[in-house]
């Protein structure tokens, strides 16, 4: 592990850099972060940004950031007034590849829901985001990638890449986001053996990477990402 967490640790630093993640989909939610800083707009807003932005994060990046702007332009870029609106565009058509429109509005009415009687989606655990806010069924197995994801982003405040807005959470709690990419160069570099992609997996990863980044074992996801760039 000694040669690798010199590797990791490399990779962390010249990763966790905004220049790598400005056509990426953490792009919205840190753009509406930075209104929130200024006062321009609530904090609803940035967690419906990256609720939708984590969504439809799947495929090539450029059709992501192409499809998160189309559902940000439906929102009229004020995400928590639309969602609040309750008037949702709904029609059984893509927004962004196998996702719906019809998803889209389940999505915002779960959000209304939510937010009718809570300010903010911090608490939520994994299951419960699965659940109360993307309409899916509980998986006590699934690794909850973009729920994960989400979470680093809202979470680790470091004041680089990620928002740091969730200031009840730690970054020692936060779980690696495992995608096939993720889960790829894990395994490359001997993080895990195992070869499904589910939460055993992503805890497993996660254990490794703190010991590598003691208490923010998710500064790690930007150092695989280094890693996968560079052996590409």
């Amino acid at each position: 592990m000694n040669k690798n967490a010199i590797i990791l640790r490399e990779y962390a630093q010249k990763y966790n850099d905004p220049v790598y993640f400005k056509e990426d989909p953490i792009a919205f939610p840190t753009r509406f972060a930075e209104l929130y800083r200024r006062g321009e707009c609530v904090l609803q807003d940035v967690e419906i940004a990256a609720v939708i932005a984590a969504h439809l994060a799947w495929g090539r990046r450029a059709m992501i950031v192409r499809d998160c702007g189309r559902a940000l332009d439906e929102m009229g870029w004020k995400p928590y007034d639309y969602v609040m609106r309750g008037q949702y565009r709904c029609e059984p058509c893509s927004l962004h590849r196998t996702v719906m429109w019809s998803e889209f509005a389940d999505i915002c009415a779960a959000l209304k829901r939510y937010y009718e009687a809570n300010e903010t989606l911090e608490s939520l655990s994994a299951d419960d985001f699965r659940t109360l806010i993307y309409c899916r069924k509980s998986d006590p197995h699934a690794a909850n990638k973009k729920i994960n994801m989400l979470r680093r982003w809202m979470v680790r405040c470091d004041g680089k890449v990620d928002l740091g807005l969730w200031r009840d959470s730690s970054p020692a709690d936060l779980i690696i986001p495992l995608d096939v990419h993720v889960h790829t160069v894990a395994r490359e570099m001997g993080l895990t053996c195992r070869n499904s992609a589910d939460i055993k997996t992503a805890l497993e990863i996660t254990a490794e990477l703190s010991e590598v980044f003691p208490g923010d074992p998710c500064l790690g996801d930007f150092a695989l990402f280094g890693y996968g760039v560079t052996r590409k």
